[in-house]
């Protein structure tokens, strides 16, 4: 049977050193002139439309469909060099990589994304670590502001791209927060969750996915969980 498999980026793919929430805050600067924090905003598992609309809300920007293309159009050119700024801090997570190339020569398993970024924003991490090329379709905050909105997207892409209706058993969603285990169980995917962003794995058990790694440096382990 078809496996598929949709991947979560921060915290579960890679580590950006902080460059999204910098580029976040710079842009405010630079668009919309305002110098503030918005370290007390939450970003581990929400959507980049999300966060914007919270930091409209905090600094009394109007929330209007040209201030969300504004401030995105101002965040994508910034992080580029706060990504280059993190330096060593932004980098693939522990046995990330082995594991795409492996999945990538499996003939029966396919992946995309799940993202909460921007589909340019997601792209530009990616890229910026060599592994956008590994996910030809996905869902991303320009479909939907909630996360929970997001599994539909990437389904629909999956059979455009495959010619293939995966099985909701056979289908997997991979992140390191409660919302991507929410997310993937709203579409009846399975989940998988992995300790390597701001949770622990017994803080991610407590929301019951179907499996928890600390990481994925164990291929093996990781095969005996989604194959």
């Amino acid at each position: 049977m078809k496996t598929l498999l949709l991947w979560d980026i921060d915290g579960t793919l890679i580590a950006s050193g902080g460059a999204g929430m910098t580029a976040m805050r710079v842009a405010l600067q630079r668009v919309f002139g305002v110098d503030g924090s918005i370290e007390d905003i939450e970003f581990a598992g929400r959507t980049d439309r999300w966060i914007a609309r919270r930091v409209f809300e905090k600094f009394s920007i109007a929330v209007t469909e040209e201030n969300f293309t504004r401030y995105f159009e101002g965040y994508v050119a910034v992080l580029p060099e706060e990504l280059a700024r993190a330096g060593a801090s932004a980098r693939v997570l522990k046995g990330v990589l082995p594991l795409l190339n492996a999945v990538a020569m499996a003939p029966d398993v396919s992946q995309g994304l799940l993202t909460g970024n921007l589909r340019r924003g997601a792209e530009t991490k990616l890229k910026h670590h060599g592994l956008w090329k590994y996910f030809p379709f996905g869902a991303f905050a320009d479909d939907h502001e909630l996360r929970d909105h997001l599994g539909p997207h990437a389904l629909q892409r999956a059979v455009a791209h495959t010619g293939i209706t995966f099985p909701r058993k056979r289908t997997w969603v991979i992140g390191d927060t409660p919302h991507d285990i929410a997310c993937g169980k709203i579409i009846g995917a399975r989940t998988l969750a992995v300790a390597t962003g701001s949770h622990t794995a017994a803080q991610l058990a407590e929301h019951q996915p179907d499996a928890v790694l600390p990481d994925l440096a164990d291929t093996n382990e990781f095969w005996n969980i989604v194959g």
